[in-house]
């Protein structure tokens, strides 16, 4: 079955699957452990909606790179169409917030980046937002204040919280909605936490939003030789 946006009663939204606008080094941490420097403005990239799968699917290694990283994120559920608007009005927009995935295929994307490419294939590829289901916004009261934690194979591999998002949800919508008119259905990942590293087929994951909202997802087995 194809990826279709739903909440975490199982009510599935009457929203169309559309592009998904990330953002990158939202948190210092994070781009301090990977030696970049903390942008002045947002970093913006995009994932195509052929990038989303249910987060509950065994998740695929893809075949193109040798070092898939996971990267926890809050999703952002655009419900309503935002166009150059200001931060004020980005808050009746948002049907949802659930928690993803970014998949860097890391080995692959330091080869773009050295060549002055695109980060596309390292980023963009099909299966590469594995994504939850979400919860409306009222029973998310504190988004910015929001633990954001992913565990593998029991382990806890990212540990951070939303209130160390360099620029809040808000304020990345507005932002967006200068350059990219968000529509409904969109998705948009607001940053990663430090703790970034490396996945392996087989390996069972665990993702928090929140202190009770946990969602369990699996890595495929790896294909046999």
């Amino acid at each position: 079955m194809a990826y279709r946006h739903l909440f975490v009663d199982g009510e599935v939204t009457s929203l169309p699957v559309g592009k998904v606008v990330c953002v990158g080094r939202n948190y210092a941490a994070h781009a301090r452990e990977l030696g970049n420097a903390v942008p002045a403005e947002p970093v913006l990239f995009m994932k195509p909606a052929t990038a989303l799968v249910d987060l509950e699917k065994p998740l695929q290694l893809p075949t193109h790179g040798a070092e898939l990283h996971h990267e926890v994120e809050l999703a952002v559920l655009v419900g309503a169409r935002l166009e150059r608007v200001e931060e004020a009005e980005v808050g009746p927009a948002i049907a949802g917030y659930g928690v993803a995935l970014d998949l860097t295929l890391r080995d692959v994307q330091a080869r773009l980046k050295d060549a002055g490419h695109p980060w596309e294939l390292a980023k963009a590829f099909d299966g590469s937002c594995p994504l939850s289901a979400f919860v409306r916004p009222a029973d998310l009261p504190d988004v910015a204040d929001c633990a954001l934690r992913l565990w593998v194979d029991k382990k806890l591999r990212q540990d951070g919280s939303t209130r160390d998002m360099i620029v809040k949800p808000p304020a990345l919508l507005a932002y967006i909605s200068k350059f990219f008119t968000l529509e409904p259905g969109d998705v948009v990942l607001t940053g990663t936490p430090a703790g970034v590293g490396l996945l392996r087929g087989g390996e069972a994951l665990l993702l928090g939003l929140g202190e009770t909202l946990r969602f369990p997802a699996r890595m495929a087995a790896p294909a046999a030789d």
